[in-house]
Order: C-alpha cells, then structure tokens, then sequence
C-alpha cells in the first residue's frame, strides 16, 4: 500500500477557496517554508500522484528528500493549499490553466519544471470513430476555461468544428463558427466526463481522467491531441518565492531525472509523455 494520504475535496474545494486566499502570512506559510520539514506536495492520483510517489520510493531518500504525497482529486483545491501554505508545491496543471486561475483567484503560483504531457483525446462508448458522430450528437466537453477551450481546438483540428479567428485558451461553444454535424456540448466538471460517456455521444477526457477511468489514450481515444509544441505541459509549481526552497530543487531534479522518464514511458506506453 502506498504511504500516500487520499484526499477527496468535494467538500475541501469551496472552503479552501475561501480560506486559502486570505491565509497568506498564517502559521501554514511558515511550516510550508521550513526546510527541515518534509515536502508535502499536492497532486491529482493519476498519473501525478504515482510519479511522485515513484520518487518518494526509489529517489528520494538518496537525494536527502523527505517528500509527502497529498492526492486530491479537483483542480482547485491544490492551488489554494499552495497560496496558503497548506502545501509546499503542487503537480497537477499546465501553463494555460495556471495564468488563468491566478487572474481569477490573486493567487500568485508559479512553475518550477516541465515532467510530462498528457494529451486530451476524444472517446465514446458508442461510435468507433469521430466520422461515425450522427448530426445533433452530444459531446462532454470540461466546464474549467482552459480546458473547454483546449477540448473545443481538439474537436476543431479534427474538422469537426470550425473555431471564430482568435479564439484562445477562453474559447467557449459559443466561439464556434461552424457546425456541420449541429454537435451539441454538455459543460462538465472535468472529473465528471469520464462518468458522462453511457449519458453521451462522446466525451473529451483529460489525461489524468481517463487513465483512472482505465481508458488508454494511445489506444482508445477517437482522436487525440499531438504531443509536438503542445503548450499544455504538466509542472511542479510553488507559491512565488518559493521557487529556491532546496526541497524543491531536489524534487524538480528528481522529477526530470533518466529514472523518472524510464518510469513514465514504462508504465503509460504513450498515455503520458515525457517533457524533459
């Protein structure tokens, strides 16, 4: 059993939103900036939960590292525990998805190192292609802005949508200037899409989310994004000046290791890429 401690944030997010901005300067900063203490970092359970616990097991103790492993499974709440001092550093999230949150939420995270990608793909339980979705299909796409946006390109760079000139990492259905197949969009916590495909035509499922729901992107996705100058890189990223702390310079050594691609490249077979 791994010694990692579970958290589920269905209830943790609303509050650690509110709390966790107004933190700033309590006593959860102080222990987040003391050396001597372990590295708690907070991470989604797949794949970066097991890449740093990976670390925690094979690495770390000769690298002079005492991590610990907080899973939580949205993508708020490891921003906030970051901005309060909850955590030291987070691994979750891509450059896209953290400039908006930090404009939204005053949080002043940043990254520290680049470890992997996990490409967005179409899937459906009940069509074999993205040519078979019937006109007036519907189609789960995440409600996060980033990631809507980022599922709306997917669809568009696969000739099934046309995007507006200048749609970015906002984009929204409303962003859309073609249609030909009237596809309909059914916004859904990105956790949840997984669970949507019995209720939908198709779904477009994060990385992390489909490998948990025991899909394999490199086999069972009806189109997948391309790895080659894809912005959406995941990182290890701290609360701004934090980036020094020695703990985390080891951890960021450690993630971008020979070790650490070994392990990603053996155990994802293409599902999650290296980006170092």
């Amino acid at each position: 059993m791994r010694n990692t401690a579970k958290i589920t944030t269905a209830v943790l997010a609303a509050g650690a939103l509110t709390f966790g901005l107004t933190a700033c300067g309590s006593d959860k900063d102080s222990a987040s900036s003391d050396t001597s203490a372990p590295l708690i970092v907070a991470a989604s359970p797949t794949p970066h939960a097991e890449i740093l616990d990976y670390v925690k097991d094979n690495l770390a103790k000769k690298a002079g590292l005492d991590l610990e492993v907080k899973e939580f499974t949205d993508y708020v709440t490891p921003n906030t525990a970051t901005e309060d001092g909850s955590v030291g550093a987070n691994y979750f999230q891509n450059q896209p998805y953290l400039d908006d949150f930090n404009k939204k939420n005053g949080t002043h995270i940043v990254p520290v190192v680049t470890v992997h990608l996990e490409p967005l793909g179409l899937y459906s339980h009940k069509v074999k292609s993205a040519d078979a979705l019937k006109s007036g299909a519907t189609i789960a796409v995440p409600n996060d802005t980033v990631n809507e946006a980022r599922a709306l390109k997917l669809l568009a760079a696969n000739g099934l949508i046309t995007l507006k000139d200048g749609a970015g990492n906002d984009a929204t259905p409303k962003d859309i200037a073609k249609n030909p197949k009237n596809l309909k969009f059914k916004e859904l916590e990105a956790a949840q899409t997984p669970r949507s495909l019995d209720d939908v035509d198709a779904a477009v499922i994060n990385g992390n989310y489909a490998i948990e729901a025991d899909l394999k992107p490199a086999k069972d996705a009806l189109v997948l994004e391309s790895a080659q100058n894809n912005p959406y890189g995941n990182f290890l990223a701290v609360k701004k000046g934090n980036e020094d702390d020695p703990r985390v310079k080891k951890l960021a050594k450690l993630l971008t290791s020979p070790e650490v691609k070994k392990f990603i490249e053996d155990k994802y077979a293409g599902s999650v890429i290296p980006s170092f």
